[in-house]
């Protein structure tokens, strides 16, 4: 198969889809792959890298997407990518379709197959694709999180971990999962008083084993979430719905009642936030202010750390893009329903059931295009 890796063009996005090492895997596997000129300079990987792995250096994204049968990116096409795509082409990316309707209208007019990362899944439950993003985020939220607090930048001027003498900052973290355990791991190293808060028990139990007493755990309800929230310092949201919208648990009702200069990150903004003040922001304006509250919904968090996050990321894809690669996609997603579970869109429809359902439009089962 030849499989073609474009510049990342999302605004202050620097990952790129495969590194050298997956290169040289899928080329040992007499394998094609097709490197746009300069992809991986963000993540401090040069052409010749790329070719001393053994891919071939392409000129511009027109050459890559016109010649590869799979494209292996980071974030979901853009606008100008979407257009480039054809029938029958595979598509793995993160593509975060559930807010995004002119999105999902591209993706099934182009006719391509389009797996997202966020939604395979693994035997224990788990999303092993959006873990490793969700890693770095659920740690970035902290540090966005607290440099937000500063007078500076528009915050209440709070040191999360207080000196001797004062409080330290008080950090609220909406859900237990892979970001918000993340979260809890940087924001407890800083020296804050840190609360989780989810609806699982397990969940809970998890968070409170692994840090003992420096951690509050609080069951999720209505009242609990208000009291939190607006009692924070920092208020850190990570609830996660694969495929589906966020759910708003924090109301600009609430939003209204926090403390001046107080913070929000929502770490779940691709999903369309988890707060009915969120709206997406870039790397170059991330935060925005409502009621006095400093908002950063960046939704590409993880770009920023470009590096890092390109390695993580590879390290989970790669076994994926090879099984795509070795055996197409019809045979990939027939032998593995956890790859399967990734299928959002093929042939003009949507395949997604929480996908479909959150874009009100019908569904077509994958099972039924595999002929399962």
């Amino acid at each position: 198969m030849r499989i073609g890796v474009p510049k990342e063009i999302k605004e202050h996005e620097y990952r790129v889809g495969l590194v050298p090492a997956s290169v040289k895997e899928l080329v040992h596997d007499q394998h094609e792959v097709l490197i746009e000129t300069g992809a991986g300079l963000g993540a401090g990987l040069t052409d010749q890298d790329y070719r001393d792995a053994g891919a071939q250096i392409v000129g511009s994204a027109d050459a890559v997407f016109a010649q590869a049968d799979m494209i292996v990116k980071v974030k979901e096409p853009q606008a100008v990518e979407r257009a480039k795509l054809r029938n029958g082409q595979i598509l793995f990316t993160y593509l975060h379709l559930a807010p995004d309707p002119e999105q999902t209208k591209d993706l099934i007019a182009s006719g391509a197959t389009c797996i997202a990362y966020e939604t395979v899944t693994a035997a224990d439950g788990s999303l092993p694709l959006l873990t490793p993003m969700s890693e770095v985020a659920g740690r970035m939220a902290v540090q966005v999180g607290a440099t937000s607090l500063e007078k500076a930048h528009g915050g209440r001027g709070v040191l999360l971990g207080g000196v001797p003498g004062v409080l330290q900052g008080e950090v609220t973290i909406l859900g237990g999962g892979v970001a918000g355990s993340s979260a809890t791991l940087v924001a407890v190293g800083m020296g804050a008083n840190v609360t989780v808060v989810d609806r699982s028990l397990p969940v809970l139990r998890r968070i409170a084993d692994r840090f003992g007493t420096a951690v509050n755990t609080v069951f999720s309800t209505r009242d609990a979430v208000d009291r939190l929230v607006t009692n924070s310092d920092l208020v850190i949201g990570t609830v996660l719905i694969p495929g589906a919208k966020a759910p708003k648990l924090i109301t600009a009702d609430m939003v209204k009642r926090m403390r001046p200069g107080a913070v929000i990150v929502d770490v779940a903004i691709d999903q369309g936030g988890c707060s009915e003040t969120s709206r997406a922001t870039t790397h170059t304006s991330p935060t925005y202010v409502v009621d006095g509250v400093v908002h950063y919904c960046v939704a590409n968090m993880p770009g920023a750390v470009a590096r890092t996050s390109t390695f993580a990321l590879n390290n989970a894809t790669l076994p994926f893009v090879l099984a795509l690669a070795h055996k197409g996609w019809h045979q990939a997603l027939v032998e593995d329903a956890h790859l399967r579970a990734g299928l959002n869109v093929h042939a003009g429809t949507v395949t997604h059931g929480a996908v479909a359902a959150a874009l009100g439009i019908p569904t077509t089962p994958t099972a039924s295009i595999l002929g399962l």
